[in-house]
């Protein structure tokens, strides 16, 4: 039997959903130039700026390891990722082609995902796959109801130490996409955890449709090969690794034609009235 149609759906070929596949790949195959790169300790966070035009590419140069993106227009924070709107606009589980979507009122793609080397993962055999925006960063207030005991190098306490030099706080950490992380739902309906199947040199890599500030943290659990809570958890400090990543500068006739996205074009008025004055009114 045919499972249903997904409930969002745009109206075709040069709709809102619609992607130009040709542009992405030609941005995806083109020689960039290098404006800046880094590598992230393993748990910890970091912040960084990417203009609109260029790329952003993370990867994992010694092996599997998860991490947690947050990602805001760079001139104002209050737009930032909508996690659970991507998820009915694209999918919960990201990948090449897939847009990256913001918060109302502003709702237009903040990044567009132009490399995967896991994109053939697929679905595994417990129904897990990657990139996943079905959770959300794990942080020390679950930890201490779920143990009784304090860690101040989860994902959420990483974004925020890293998100302060731009002068945003814990508020502004939001659901995060991870990057590497293979989840699915079990028979229970219940949101699992798996190790990560990537290797020393995947990448996955986002086109910045508009100025964006982007925060990484290497997630405490690693590549998750072991349990952070329950029977039988541990310390999984063995099975952490660093994370790289580059902000590229494609060429500039590669970017012919394009324009960073409006922002939704709806008034906003929610069914109130505008207020009359002078001749108008009566």
């Amino acid at each position: 039997m045919a499972s249903p149609p997904a409930a969002y759906q745009g109206s075709g070929p040069g709709g809102a959903l619609d992607v130009d596949r040709a542009f992405y790949a030609r941005l995806a195959a083109a020689e960039c130039a290098t404006a800046e790169s880094f590598t992230l300790p393993i748990r910890s966070g970091r912040a960084w700026e990417v203009p609109a035009g260029h790329l952003c590419r993370i990867s994992t140069p010694e092996g599997p390891q998860v991490g947690d993106l947050n990602i805001w227009n760079r001139h104002d924070p209050r737009e930032r990722l909508w996690a659970s709107r991507t998820r009915q606009l694209q999918a919960a589980h990201i990948t090449t082609y897939d847009r990256l979507w913001s918060t109302l009122p502003f709702l237009r793609p903040l990044a567009t995902v132009t490399a995967d080397t896991l994109a053939d993962h697929g679905t595994d055999a417990d129904g897990g796959r990657v990139h996943d925006l079905l959770g959300t960063r794990c942080d020390p207030y679950v930890n201490r109801m779920l143990t009784g005991g304090d860690f101040d190098f989860h994902c959420h306490s990483n974004l925020t130490r890293a998100v302060m030099p731009y002068g945003l706080t814990e508020f502004d950490v939001h659901d995060v996409l991870n990057v590497f992380q293979c989840t699915g739902l079990n028979d229970e309906d219940r949101y699992f955890m798996k190790a990560s199947p990537a290797r020393a040199g995947d990448h996955i890599a986002f086109f910045a449709e508009t100025d964006l500030l982007m925060a990484l943290s290497t997630c405490p659990g690693g590549d998750l090969s072991v349990d952070l809570w329950g029977p039988n958890a541990g310390d999984p400090l063995q099975v952490c690794r660093p994370l790289a990543v580059e902000v590229l500068r494609p060429p500039e006739e590669l970017l012919d034609g394009w324009s960073p996205p409006r922002r939704a074009d709806y008034a906003g008025l929610h069914g109130l009235h505008r207020p009359q004055w002078g001749a108008d009114a009566g």
